[in-house]
């Protein structure tokens, strides 16, 4: 996914080979070098994450490589900032240039980096506290991150590389794990050669995989690279007393046979694709099974109804039927807050359109996993650009539903929601800020946003309300009357309650497993990109959230209660409770994060996702039972 601090990169799915052969999408054509030019290594931010022995996760902060408490070697003339997209910035990608040094095709065998760094008491406990959180390095070699090889030669299909390790995963004993600092890089960089017409071969990088080491290397000037990285001993820094530190790498260069166009396999291999196929599955069976249940309860119900009511009309001796038939003249009269119902239509309906347009292009590939930050930038862009959709939409339902303070629907409708998202948003930032994260956005970025907003989206709301406005109303094919009828008490699974958390369910369920992984490469800053799995799941969540929704609408309205426009919205909302809780259980048995900044970080992120959810299947709930309900009160014959 790449959402603020644990936001990962959610980078496009399938690769159209046939259609783009010959060119290359903007942000991923290849480099070529000829050998013993320079290969640049840039550092981006340090992430936390888990490995077999801690499999729990222990922060959520990222880290700026140059840290003062880190104390890493910088490049002589201070570290660069690489241009970054917007969705990179929003995400906590911090990438800047190093003083690594590599050269194509050159072989170098412990090459000092710098130092001997000093560490003192304060940053010896902020670096060992990291090593014990479990949090990775990231590198990144011709737009290619490096990927950790473990002692069994089993390549990771993930990013980053240790920190460093402790001796003990926990304490054994009343003994305290030692906590040991990586401090020797081995760069293994796979590299393909392209042959040159002119006998001039060019390389590109492939493939670069990092093997860390803990070592007390030495300065040894009567060495070729000004180091000896003979001991074996590892680093550990004392926070008692001041600690020397070499640090050094070493660069080997393996000829490939894999194409420049496949490089990324090894990162985008399909996590358990099993499981992912059986979710698939499974949610396709649900989806199945509650469309043929909706569709032959409904169909022979209202041609039953129908069939019944119309029969009545001809004979007038015969009493009218109890049924849905006998609220036909309050169905669609105005619900309650018209204007906070039509607010909430059209910002769900800007998200709808804004996540189906985002996952069909990373689906047909058109965000390239190293044009980092793209999958956010487009999603931002496009939520700013469909303003009109959300403006168009909410005035059109509050027309439809009788309100008249339409210049308060224009103001409260592009402000209202995003306002309240930003402001929860801003307050997150703020304890970044104060944990000096990296995932912590830029005031100046926040300036951006606000003035992208106020130039592009704000006025094409206005834009799409305007259109609204002068719509006509979508005509109820019954009249109202002017008395309210009276309503029977609800009893069972019909009351507000239960009914929401009845159907909720089931689109949570549809999606389940898919969000699993999701959260995951969010909070474990993983690459997702199963967009094939995640556009289907997409499809069959619509469907569930509008079936589950008119079963219980038509149940609703068969007790004879006419209230539907807002028990549509939230039965169908429902869903986003289900995904709230299941952050609270991942909260509970995945993570292990301590302090109260980390848990407020996580537990906010998760409520700002869940509110998101809220507003997009409440508008799918809302939207698939309005077109129901016109669709059978427009067959019946109404005296």
């Amino acid at each position: 996914m790449m959402f603020s601090t644990p936001a990962k990169a959610l980078l496009g799915a399938l690769s159209l080979s046939t259609v783009v052969s010959g060119f290359y999408l903007p942000g991923v054509a290849p480099t070529d070098y000829k050998k013993g030019d320079t290969v640049p290594l840039y550092v981006n931010r340090l992430t936390p994450s888990s490995n077999e022995k801690s499999p729990e996760l222990r922060s959520v902060f990222p880290f700026d490589y140059y840290h003062d408490k880190l104390g890493f070697c910088q490049p002589k003339n201070g570290p660069e900032k690489v241009a970054e997209s917007l969705g990179s910035i929003l995400f906590g990608d911090r990438i800047l240039t190093s003083p690594f040094e590599l050269h194509m095709g050159k072989n170098e065998t412990c090459k000092k980096q710098c130092g001997p760094k000093k560490y003192k008491k304060k940053m010896a406990t902020f670096v060992n506290r990291r090593i014990w959180q479990n949090y990775n390095l990231n590198f990144l070699v011709d737009g290619l991150p490096g990927s950790y090889v473990d002692n069994t030669g089993t390549e990771y299909f993930t990013q980053g590389f240790p920190l460093g390790y402790l001796d003990t995963p926990e304490p054994e004993d009343g003994k305290v794990p030692t906590p040991y600092l990586n401090t020797h890089y081995n760069f293994m960089i796979d590299f393909h050669e392209i042959p040159s017409r002119k006998g001039d071969p060019r390389y590109r990088v492939v493939g670069v995989t990092v093997q860390p080491e803990s070592r007390q290397s030495r300065e040894d000037n009567t060495r070729e690279f000004g180091a000896n990285c003979d001991s074996e001993e590892p680093v550990s820094l004392s926070e008692e007393h001041e600690t020397e530190v070499l640090y050094t790498y070493s660069v080997y260069w393996r000829p490939s046979k894999t194409a420049w166009a496949t490089r990324w396999d090894r990162y985008l291999g399909v996590e358990n694709p099993n499981i992912h196929w059986f979710s698939l599955v499974n949610s396709a069976i649900i989806v199945i099974f509650l469309t043929s249940m909706v569709g032959m309860v409904l169909l022979r119900a209202l041609r039953k109804d129908i069939s019944r009511y119309n029969q009545l009309d001809i004979n007038e001796d015969v009493q009218d039927d109890s049924g849905w038939k006998l609220v036909h003249g309050d169905v669609f009269r105005a619900p309650k807050n018209p204007m906070l119902l039509s607010i909430l239509l059209g910002s769900g309906s800007q998200l709808f359109f804004m996540t189906g347009v985002t996952i069909a292009f990373a689906l047909l590939g058109f965000l390239s996993p190293s044009n980092r930050g793209s999958l956010g930038t487009v999603a931002i862009l496009l939520y700013t650009l469909l303003g009109f959709v959300g403006g168009y939409v909410s005035a059109r339902v509050y027309k439809t539903l009788g309100g008249e303070a339409w210049k308060k629907n224009i103001i409260l409708t592009p402000f209202l929601i995003p306002g309240i998202v930003f402001a929860w948003f801003f307050f997150l930032n703020l304890f970044l800020f104060m944990n000096q994260s990296s995932g912590a956005v830029p005031f100046t970025t926040m300036l951006a946003l606000i003035g992208i907003w106020f130039v592009i989206s704000v006025p094409l709301s206005f834009a799409g309300s305007w259109f609204g406005f002068r719509s006509p109303i979508i005509e109820a094919p019954v009249r109202t009357n002017q008395i309210p009828r009276q309503i029977p008490p609800s009893i069972g699974y019909l009351r507000p309650i239960p009914s929401m958390l009845l159907a909720g369910i089931l689109p949570f369920g549809a999606i389940f497993v898919e969000l699993y992984f999701i959260m995951n490469s969010i909070w474990f800053h993983r690459v997702y990109y199963m967009f094939g799995f995640l556009f289907v799941c997409y499809g069959i969540m619509i469907v569930t959230c509008s079936m589950v929704t008119i079963l219980m609408v038509y149940f609703l309205l068969c007790s004879e209660n006419y209230h539907w426009q807002w028990r549509s919205f939230f039965t169908a909302g429902a869903c986003a409770f289900y995904i709230f809780l299941n952050a609270i259980v991942y909260w509970v048995s995945k993570l292990s994060l301590g302090g109260l900044t980390g848990n407020v970080l996580y537990l906010g992120y998760s409520a700002l996702i869940g509110f998101l959810f809220f507003i997009l299947t409440g508008t799918i709930g809302f939207f698939s039972s309005y077109f129901f309900v016109q669709k059978i009160y427009g067959s019946i014959k109404i005296e």
